[in-house]
């Protein structure tokens, strides 16, 4: 399959969908994967769907991370998920709060969710199939996000998150 080929995509939220929502997690000591994550996007990529983090980074504002620990943290992210044969095929990240006390990123930003921003961005640098693609996501903002970008929002709020991934999988077979 061509990489330019239109597939669907699955834009996933990373704290609280992927992994438990610790607060501001950047550290792979304090990664800890939900229930059927890894198994979640395995499933998303045996399918041929891409599969895409989108997540608010707030703490790269706040001051209490900087951007290479996060990059870090999701290099160690990627290697595990290679141990089961896993992958995911673009994070995108938004470092900005307007509260922050890093003064580049202290700021109102389009990537923020619930803003669609980096959605948007993704959705025009990847050739995705909109129309059965979908987000997952643990908050509102999530879904606004979502609704904004013109894609379908699902709340995920707890359990095995491959058997969910799979129940929107066949709802987005059936049309919705």
């Amino acid at each position: 399959m061509s990489s330019r080929t239109l597939r669907p995509a699955a834009f996933l939220d990373r704290d609280g969908v992927l992994n438990v929502d610790h607060g501001y997690v950047h550290r792979w000591a304090d990664w800890q994967w939900m229930p059927g994550a890894r198994e979640a996007i395995k499933l998303l990529n045996d399918a041929g769907w891409w599969v895409f983090i989108v997540t608010n980074q707030s703490g790269i504002a706040r001051g209490m991370y900087g951007e290479a620990e996060m990059h870090a943290l999701h290099d160690e992210m990627a290697r595990d998920l290679a141990e089961v044969g896993a992958h995911v095929d673009a994070i995108a990240f938004c470092p900005h709060h307007p509260a922050g006390a890093v003064a580049p990123f202290a700021t109102e930003c389009d990537c923020r969710k619930p803003k669609p921003g980096m959605i948007l961005r993704l959705l025009r640098d990847w050739p995705v199939e909109v129309g059965r693609s979908f987000l997952i996501g643990d908050k509102r903002r999530d879904l606004e996000a979502a609704e904004a970008a013109g894609i379908p929002g699902h709340l995920y709020t707890a359990g095995d998150l491959a058997g969910y991934v799979r129940g929107v999988m066949d709802r987005m077979k059936r049309g919705g």
